[in-house]
Parts: structure tokens; sequence; C-alpha cells
């Protein structure tokens, strides 16, 4: 069944909103307007887009729920520092979704994400080959330790991926990934298949750092790869094919 189209109204109030959005998004811009950076006044912005009260806080409510504003009550609106933290919702939605049917949506992000940390092996060894794997080593110890009495560790998981890119100094790349490993962390436990073991996630860790202090790049992009081929073959056994699935 089809849905009605909008009322006249509601579709002049949706162009309107957009219009303001763009509008306060432009006037960011414009004033080189930083994060952290004071917006002008309620009243400024009302006299400055020439609306009022209500429509400005709709707009302002809705690019503080992006990342474009922050509103600190009592002080005012600052311009947002924008993360990425927010594509991580999206991308939960749609993997879960995608657990229902054929699971291409968790292999197509498995994909991107393979791309981008193999992408990355040579800066990532040029650049810890450089500066040591003291912290790395460290933390695969504490993984160990948890390793060995079949505990996972997701804490140390994570900071290990923190570890390995800040140093490169790519904060969009080390956000990005951050998101990627939330996203697979929230809903690996409804992926089916068999789950690797703490002591197998420990070995692939230390085997990327083994890789690192001999600065061999080839080993690592094959260490890497090898993490990646058993999520997918995991996916790939669990998956119906597109057949079964309804596909055309």
């Amino acid at each position: 069944m089809s849905s009605s189209p909008a009322p006249p109204g509601a579709a002049r109030s949706r162009s309107n909103q957009e219009r303001l959005q763009d509008e306060i998004k432009q006037l960011i811009l414009t004033r080189e307007l930083h994060p952290g950076d004071a917006l002008p006044t309620e009243s400024e912005l009302m006299e400055l887009l020439g609306t009022s009260r209500n429509p400005l806080r709709e707009a302002i409510k809705a690019l503080q729920a992006l990342g474009f504003v922050e509103v600190r009550h009592g002080h005012g609106t600052y311009a947002g520092a924008l993360p990425l933290s927010p594509l991580q919702d999206f991308l939960s939605f749609r993997l879960r979704r995608s657990l229902g049917t054929d699971l291409r949506e968790v292999a197509d992000l498995l994909q991107l994400r393979e791309a981008l940390e193999v992408g990355m092996a040579s800066d990532v060894v040029r650049t810890h080959l450089s500066r040591g794997t003291e912290e790395l080593g460290a933390i695969v110890a504490a993984m160990r330790a948890k390793a060995d009495a079949g505990e996972f560790f997701p804490d140390e998981d994570l900071a290990f991926h923190g570890a390995l890119y800040r140093p490169i100094g790519n904060g969009m790349i080390q956000e990005l990934l951050e998101v990627f490993w939330n996203t697979f962390h929230l809903i690996d436990p409804e992926l089916p298949g068999p789950h690797y073991s703490p002591s197998e996630a420990w070995a692939w860790h230390d085997g990327l750092v083994r890789a690192l202090e001999r600065g061999d790049v080839d080993l690592y992009r094959s260490r890497m790869r090898e993490h990646f081929d058993g999520i997918r073959i995991r996916i790939s056994r669990a998956a119906p094919s597109r057949e079964d699935a309804g596909a055309p």
C-alpha cells in the first residue's frame, strides 16, 4: 500500500527546516568557526536568518543530533566537532537488518574495513618501526593474561587498535576505524557461525606486533588478512545463498 503524500503545509515546513539548517551550516563556514567557537546568540540568529524562535530551535536541535553544533544550556550554541560516532548507529542498524537476510551488508562493511586496514600497512609498519612497539606489546601481554584464563578482552582489543593507528597522526582514519570496530563488536554476538577463541584472538594480535618488530610489511599484511579471512569464512558459512534469501 502506498503512503499518502505529505500535506502542502508539512512539505513547506520541511523545506524551511532544510533551508534553515543549510544557512546555519553556511554561517559556520563563512565565519570560519572551529569546534568550540560560539555561534551568534539566539536573538542574533533569528535576525540574521529571518526566522522565529521555534523554527530556529528545531533546526539547532537537528544539527546538534548530527554533531554540527553543540548546545550548552545556559551558555549558548557552539560549533560542533562533527564526530563520526553517529555513523555507528546507522551501520549497526544496517548490519542487524542484514543478519536476517543474506549477510551481504555485513560482508560489504568487512571488505571496506579490510581495504582500509590492509591499505594502511606500509604507514603502520614504518611508524612503529621508528617509534617502537612497547605500548602494543604491553597491551598484548594483558590480552594473553586474560586469554590464558579463558576470557575475552574487548577493552584491550580497542586499546590495541587505538595504539596501532594513533601514532600515524590521521585522526579521521583512527576515528573511522574505531566506528568500524565498535560496530562489529556490537553485532558480533548476533553473528552466526563458530566464534574464535580468546587464545586465537591473542595470537592474531601478537602476530601483528611481531611483524611490526621485524619491519616486515608483507608479513604484517598477511597477518591482517588472516584475521579478516577468519571472519569472512564465518559469515560465508552462515549466510544462505542468494536464491534461498529470495534475491532476484
